[in-house]
């Protein structure tokens, strides 16, 4: 049996696809709840193409002892063939990992066995040996900022429409990190839309107000040098009820990115100097604009009055809206030129 990494948000795999799911143990580990639940979701999937009589069975790991464990993962007396899903796997009990290490070496031809672990350090042994009986894994890992575009590209394709790659970014800026937000959003904009195509203004309509979007349109308004739009955009922030903390922050994450980006080494393609700097390849165009009428000084004296103004905002001063204004037009005006 050979072992097999699939990223289910992005990637299918053509031969996993083709090959029975039963006589299996798939390893399902990792964090981000959206993939681990999209594994599993394939898994039975296949399953019912194969036998639309199959039996779909899950179970807590930490409810099991012995007995229930062998009958769990053992021939049904209702189905020939089962599909048995085990959750929060670092909760098994420790003196089972020798039987389901046994049962992975040594499959029921038609169980398909689907063990789901949140990652984290807690039950890593029995991962390991999972591993070396060579099961198929299908890692879930958090998806990294620069990633999340590409995510909204394929689940508007998921969904029968699509995004182009700008419009993606402000989809991510607008509605965050979060897979299962970004998913909510792709289908919100398609269904609510006549032309299958997600655009950036159709994102600014429904989402323009969020904070997200306010407060890094008022960093990068300072960060380009530009008090006047800055100054406007941080009062339409304040007007809207953005926390002021969210503007530092903000703030602070473009001083950090354009620093990466002036002191990064040359010599770097594209896409190894975007993940350098933590930001989708696209974005670098508009940093490197950013980024010419700054220099190391600058940065690390803009950082200090963020890190001040930051302070004001979450205590140390009695008008936070002062506090921003001051911070944003020192900002603005770090910026040479």
């Amino acid at each position: 049996m050979s072992r097999r990494y699939v990223w289910i948000a992005w990637h299918a795999d053509p031969v996993a696809a083709q090959r029975s799911v039963f006589g299996r143990v798939t390893l399902v580990s990792g964090p981000e709840d959206l993939l681990a639940d999209r594994a599993v979701d394939q898994v039975v999937a296949r399953a019912r193409a194969e036998d639309p009589q199959v039996e779909i069975a899950e179970i807590d790991a930490v409810r099991l002892d012995f007995a229930s464990l062998v009958e769990f993962t053992g021939q049904s007396l209702l189905s020939s063939r089962r599909v048995a899903v085990i959750r929060d796997l670092a909760e098994l009990p420790p003196d089972l990992g020798g039987e389901l290490t046994r049962l992975a070496t040594q499959p029921v031809p038609d169980i398909s066995v689907v063990l789901v672990h949140r990652g984290g350090n807690k039950g890593r042994s029995l991962l390991d040996r999972l591993r070396e009986a060579q099961v198929d894994v299908v890692d879930c890992p958090p998806a990294k900022p620069w990633e999340l575009p590409d995510f909204a590209i394929a689940e508007a394709r998921r969904a029968g429409g699509s995004i182009e790659r700008p419009a993606a970014q402000v989809l991510v800026d607008s509605v965050g990190q979060d897979l299962r937000s970004l998913v909510a959003a792709v289908w919100q904009l398609l269904a609510d839309g006549e032309s299958g195509q997600i655009t950036a203004s159709q994102v600014r309509r429904y989402f323009g107000g969020r904070a997200e979007v306010t407060s890094f349109a008022v960093a990068d308004a300072a960060l380009s040098g530009r008090p006047g739009p800055a100054m406007e955009q941080l009062r339409w922030a304040m007007t809207t009820g953005v926390a002021p903390v969210l503007i530092t922050s903000a703030l602070a994450a473009g001083l950090r990115g354009l620093g990466k980006l002036i002191s990064a080494p040359p010599g770097f393609r594209e896409a190894e100097l975007a993940r350098e700097v933590g930001v989708p390849p696209w974005k670098l165009k508009s940093m490197r604009a950013q980024a010419r009428g700054w220099d190391a000084a600058g940065i690390a004296h803009a950082l200090t009055v963020v890190a001040a103004a930051d302070a004001d905002v979450k205590g140390a001063a009695d008008d936070s809206a002062f506090a921003l204004e001051r911070a944003v037009l020192a900002v603005s005006r770090d910026r040479r030129g």
